[in-house]
Formats: structure tokens, C-alpha cells, sequence
């Protein structure tokens, strides 16, 4: 018989492994190994194997036992022997509910109703999308009961038929005998995966499945307000339940375009003015844009650059209260480069004046250094 590889390798985790690593390890192999998901032909043996260290594992006893005295610490090893059976403490149910719909933990009933399994979409949209809110279309795929099948899986009624290993009650009891006594274990039938119904023909459309992917096409309300990585529930909108469970929920998620004029900065927008030296100066009265339209601004005389003035209720709505925030005008004042020579003239005449006492402060600042 081939020597037993270390159940840490076969996890593929390190000895000092916490027992929430040692479970994420086997579900992803698991998943990857199940005989009815990969059909390479080794693919059995695999899964046998990971199943066997993982039980040992994820029992504090058994790993202890297993840490000092290796494979030799049981005669039965844990419960590889015995197939598919013997792992009573993982429920399978857990490892295919991503595909359709989970239920509670540890449940062995694969026959009750359950909601099927969610759905999240990405979805682009524009900045004005954003402000005054919108409606758009999104395609998703969406696994629903065959059509061909009814759900059932099978090619006609008279290709299912009652499982033999467990008689139909989608469970199968083993007795196993450990370093800590014979115990008897109840876990799913691996025959059936606890319907306690196997198919002797699969169906030609779905491959025995029950469901098959149909393209859909679904009308979305962006409301106003939204932002990057906000997110809609949109209920039922998902997979379709098993068993006469209700459809899962489509989520959609939402990437908002930056716009070229206006930032964001929660509900409220920035957004620069330029203004000449002139209407700094002397000051003005202009028109700021908003995204409801534009307003006007009086721009007091003597206006500095950067100064904001603070435009409320013209920001983004915010998508719960409904309030709208505040628009952030920010002053940029523009410094001319090319003067015809009238204005050349007019600035060197401005120069020989006293604009805003700069010299003063000149003198101010050199004193200050010669202190």
C-alpha cells in the first residue's frame, strides 16, 4: 500500500494552521476535487484523500493524536477506507450552495425549498446620470429551472429513480473504529447528495444540472444622488429558487465617471471660476455653472485668488435624506500673458501707483529680518 502523504500537505497549509484555515483550505479543494464537478480520473481519489485529512484536522483530539504518533495513531486511519462516508461534521450542502443557493448550515435535507443564490452586477454611469438620477438597462445571465427537465434533471420521469444506497432517505449512517472507540456517524448520501433520487439518464438541454443560464435583460432606477460604490437591491431578481424556494436578489453596484468641471466631495461639488484681474479688482457680478444650471455670483471688490464662496443647495442629493449639499465656487484669478500695447501702457501706469500698499509690506517684511 503507498505510503500516506502528511495531511498538512494534502491541505496544503503549514503544522501551526488555525482551524478556520484548515476548513478555507479543504472548502477550496473540496470544490475543486468533488467527483461530480471534476471528472478528471483521479479526481475521486483526491477528494478522498483531502476529505481524510481535513477530518482529522478540524478535530482538536484527532490532530493532537496526530501530531505525536503520525498516520499509526489509528488503525482505520480516519475513516479514508470508507469512501465517501465517515465526515459527518462538514455538510456538502455548503460546498455547491454558491451554484444553487445556500440554505442553513449543517441542514441534510436537499429536498427542502431554498432562495436561490444572489447576483452582483457593476454598473458604468455618467455624472449627470448621478445628479438628477436616471433609468438604464442591464444584461444578466440567469440560471432558472430547465425547460426541458422541469427542474428535475433527468431526460423523462421514468430515468429517476429511488437511490440504492440510502433507500431514498438522502442519508447514510457508518460505524467507524478510532483510537477513541467505535462510533457511528450520519452524513449525506454521496450517491444521491442527499436527494434521495438518482438519475440513470441525464437531460440532453441542462446535463443534469435542472437549470440552465437564459440571458435577461433588466430595467435599473439609478437614484439621484449615487455614488461610486453604492449599491441597489433589486429583490427576486436573481437565480431561481430549488425546490420551490423563492428567486435570489440581483445587487447592482455603481461606478461613477468623474467629471471634467465639477469634484465630488461627499454630497458636496467643487468646482473653479476663473476670473480676470480686473473683476478682482473692481469686483463683478458672473455666472458660477452648477448641474442644475447656471447662477449668479457677486464677486466683492478686492477678491483674492482661491477664495470660495459657497453656493448652497446645489451639490448632489444625498440618496437617503434627499437633501441636497453645497456648491464650492473656488476664485481662480487669471494672470494675463500676452498685453496689446494699450494694455501694456495701462499696466505700467497702474505699476506707479500704489496698489494695495505692496511696497509698505515690502518694507514690513525686510525689517522683520533685520531684527
Amino acid at each position: 500500500m503507498a505510503q500516506k502523504r502528511d495531511y498538512y500537505e494534502v491541505l496544503g497549509v503549514n503544522k501551526n494552521a488555525s482551524k478556520e484555515e484548515i476548513k478555507s483550505a479543504y472548502r477550496k479543494l473540496a470544490r475543486k476535487y468533488h467527483p461530480d464537478v471534476n471528472k478528471e480520473k483521479d479526481a475521486e481519489q483526491k477528494f478522498k484523500e483531502i476529505r481524510e485529512a481535513y477530518e482529522v484536522l478540524s478535530d482538536a483530539n484527532k490532530r493532537e493524536q496526530y501530531d505525536r504518533f503520525g498516520h499509526s495513531f489509528s488503525q482505520q486511519g480516519a475513516g479514508g477506507a470508507q469512501g465517501f462516508e465517515g465526515f459527518g461534521d462538514f455538510d456538502f450542502e455548503d460546498i455547491f450552495s454558491q451554484f444553487f443557493g445556500g440554505g442553513a448550515r449543517g441542514s441534510r435535507d436537499r429536498n427542502r425549498p431554498r432562495k436561490g443564490q444572489d447576483i452582483q452586477k457593476r454598473m458604468r454611469v455618467a455624472f449627470t446620470e448621478a445628479v438628477h438620477g436616471a433609468k438604464k438597462k442591464i444584461r444578466t445571465t440567469v440560471y432558472e429551472e430547465c425547460s426541458s427537465c422541469g427542474g428535475s434533471g433527468a431526460e423523462s420521469n421514468d430515468d429517476i429513480e429511488t437511490c440504492s444506497r440510502c433507500r431514498g432517505t438522502g442519508a447514510v449512517t457508518m460505524e467507524q473504529q478510532t483510537l477513541f472507540g467505535r462510533t457511528r456517524t450520519q452524513t449525506v448520501c454521496p450517491s444521491c447528495n442527499g436527494s434521495g433520487k438518482t438519475i440513470k439518464n441525464k437531460c440532453s438541454t441542462c446535463g443534469g444540472e435542472g437549470v440552465q443560464g437564459k440571458q435577461k435583460t433588466v430595467n435599473v432606477t439609478i437614484p439621484a444622488g449615487v455614488d461610486t460604490n453604492n449599491q441597489i437591491r433589486m429583490p427576486g431578481f436573481g437565480h431561481k429558487g430549488v425546490n420551490g424556494g423563492p428567486p435570489g436578489d440581483l445587487y447592482i453596484v455603481f461606478d461613477v465617471e468623474e467629471d471634467d468641471v465639477f469634484k465630488r466631495h461627499g454630497d458636496d461639488l467643487v468646482v473653479d471660476v476663473p476670473i480676470n484681474i480686473a473683476q478682482a479688482t473692481l469686483g463683478d457680478e458672473i455666472r458660477v455653472p452648477t448641474p442644475y444650471g447656471d447662477v449668479k455670483l457677486k464677486i466683492p471688490a478686492g477678491t483674492q485668488s482661491h477664495k470660495t464662496f459657497r453656493i448652497r443647495n446645489k451639490g448632489m442629493t444625498n440618496i437617503r435624506s434627499k437633501r441636497r449639499g453645497d456648491l464650492h465656487a473656488v476664485i481662480k484669478v487669471m494672470i494675463p500673458k500676452n498685453l496689446d500695447k494699450n494694455q501694456q501702457k495701462l499696466f505700467q501706469e497702474l505699476k506707479k501707483t500704489d496698489l494695495g500698499n505692496s511696497e509698505s509690506l515690502w518694507d514690513k517684511v525686510k525689517a522683520k529680518f533685520k531684527q
